[in-house]
């Protein structure tokens, strides 16, 4: 299936999941409560169009103090969960249902609005003119004891269609036979051999050794498409373009756990991640793909050798200068996901702490005016879906079990079905936009029930274990070579 601009299935969908949201309010609450929605969807709508206008406005100083839209972010769902919550426990005399209605409306909202952003990105990536110029591209691969899949990202490295690319592999003082298997690659590769230093010492190395005007960066269990170098440089449409992210897939769906991966990397972040796309403040280049201007990366100091998410960091840092950070969509590559909860939780705890820590280190981003974009919604916005969501979703789900167990069964039953069918058509519109396998579409309730719950516990796990040492250690999931 080929993307349509003007798709009827996507705009089906799409219609869909705002008609069973209004029908969610009408059958379990009141006019009041719709009239509410309404209102907060309006004000919404007008806080990006205000900032959509002010993208190219110059530095600025001015008063230190979180952005309208992260007071916005958090003040605005509570009064509206508030709203409804008074109203559900006036009108059926149920406190537990008052709260499980307001934990809805917050979780819900955390992905509702980003819907037409993100397909507004993809309308608008379509229109992106064909590469005339190509400039020389850089890849950089860093590893350690990746010796399981580094020959077939090697592979599909030197297999991709791209005029003018040079390959630089990076071994970071692996122990098994990495160093020995990249070597096999001489004559298609440059091939760095280092002490352990951590993965942005071996991408830095692989910077002062490249000659592209463009960097591209690729995981050691990544395999990217043959299209991707060519899609990722489209990206650069104008001078302010300093990074392009990669669109990452699950490869290795196995069974019901990366089946659900596969699920959230197609919804959960891709969704979020072009609705950011729209005003170039994307916040995260993903270290599994994703490509920067040489310049840029020099100018800020490269990567930051301290943080556990060196990706995260460096994209922050580019975002402090107020250049534009796009993705895209059909720049592919596919990873290699955690088949156990143990290497999940692994996987999980590295990112999350890693987060928090580039959170604190970049605080500053949260109220100085200077960081345009990135004080007034990206920030705000990982802010909000990281440390207060989690939250909100346990208070939720006990909210829910309490009122199942004093008499309002059906209700919660009812009010969660309508829930998982919106979630499910979030996934079918993500399909849709991403040319992905229909069956994704069946995992769409565990992000919902299921999946969601367990990468909140390792989350708050996180965030618990790093208010307790602030500090963080690598921990990697183990390859298993598909």
């Amino acid at each position: 299936m080929q993307y349509q601009k003007n798709d009827p299935v996507m705009i089906t969908i799409s219609v869909a999941i705002f008609s069973l949201l209004m029908i969610m309010a009408y059958m379990a609450l009141s006019f009041i409560s719709i009239i509410a929605i309404l209102i907060g969807m309006a004000v919404i709508v007008y806080q990006i169009i205000t900032l959509r206008k002010n993208l190219s406005s110059k530095f600025k100083q001015g008063v230190h103090f979180p952005s309208l839209l992260f007071v916005f972010f958090i003040a605005t769902p509570i009064a509206l969960g508030i709203t409804v919550g008074s109203d559900t426990y006036f009108t059926q005399a149920s406190i537990s249902k008052a709260v499980l209605l307001w934990g809805l409306t917050l979780t819900f909202w955390n992905t509702l609005l980003f819907i037409p952003l993100a397909l507004y990105s993809k309308h608008r990536e379509m229109s992106i003119p064909e590469l005339t110029v190509f400039p020389r591209v850089s890849i950089i691969v860093p590893a350690y004891n990746e010796e399981k899949v580094i020959e077939k990202t090697i592979q599909a490295l030197i297999e991709t269609k791209y005029p003018d690319k040079e390959i630089i592999l990076i071994d970071d003082g692996s122990k098994d036979e990495t160093f020995a298997i990249m070597s096999r690659y001489k004559k298609q590769a440059k091939v760095l051999h280092k002490e352990n230093g951590g993965k942005a010492s071996a991408i830095n190395l692989g910077l002062a050794y490249s000659t592209g005007e463009i960097i591209t960066i690729v995981d050691a269990d990544t395999i990217i498409g043959r299209e991707s170098l060519t899609h990722l440089v489209r990206g650069f449409s104008t001078d302010k373009n300093a990074a392009v992210a990669g669109n990452i897939k699950v490869r290795n769906r196995k069974n019901w756990l990366t089946w659900c991966q596969a699920a959230e990397y197609v919804s959960g972040i891709q969704i979020a991640r072009r609705a950011l796309d729209v005003f170039g403040a994307i916040s995260v280049v993903p270290g599994a793909l994703g490509a920067f201007k040489k310049n840029i990366l020099e100018e800020i100091g490269s990567y930051h050798k301290d943080t556990l998410v060196e990706d995260f960091d460096v994209t922050l840092k580019i975002l402090k200068t107020k250049l534009v950070i796009s993705g895209s969509t059909n720049a592919t590559a596919y990873t290699e996901a955690p088949e156990s909860l143990r290497n999940l939780y692994k996987q999980r705890k590295r990112w999350y702490q890693g987060n928090l820590q580039v959170f604190s280190r970049h605080s500053d981003a949260l109220t100085n005016p200077r960081f345009g974009t990135l004080q007034r919604l990206v920030f705000p916005y990982m802010v909000f879906s990281s440390c207060v969501m989690p939250f909100v979703s346990f208070i939720t789900l006990g909210s829910a079990i309490y009122a199942g167990l004093t008499g309002g069964t059906w209700f919660v039953l009812g009010m969660f079905t309508i829930f998982s069918v919106l979630q499910t058509l979030q996934v079918a519109l993500a399909v849709r936009l991403d040319n992905e396998e229909s069956r994704l579409v069946a995992y769409g309730i565990f992000l919902v029930i299921g999946f969601k719950q367990i990468l909140d516990i390792f989350l708050l796990s996180a965030i618990f274990g790093y208010l307790k040492s602030r500090d963080g250690t690598w921990t990697s999931a183990e390859r298993v070579g598909v």
